[in-house]
């Protein structure tokens, strides 16, 4: 399950550093491998659920990027 998949519970409350920017890139390094392979085997519509999931984990970077312009450029660093 990707970690960008949080209880609502615990929403807004989780601490965003270095591992966790790190394991979701890993997770999406992995996820575009498989929907690579899924698309090479003419299997598309196996990847959607992997597409979905990127998609998700993208969005979640791309939000965690625009809350924090510079703490994110420099825990990247």
């Amino acid at each position: 399950m990707s970690v960008a998949f949080v209880p609502d519970s615990l929403r807004g409350k989780a601490e965003v550093n270095q591992e966790t920017i790190q394991r979701l890139l890993e997770e999406n390094d992995q996820l575009i491998r498989c929907i690579v392979e899924y698309q090479n085997k003419g299997r598309a519509n196996e990847c959607v659920q992997y597409q979905h999931v990127l998609h998700r984990n993208l969005i979640y970077l791309a939000t965690i990027a625009d809350a924090n312009p510079t703490s994110v450029s420099k825990a990247m660093e």
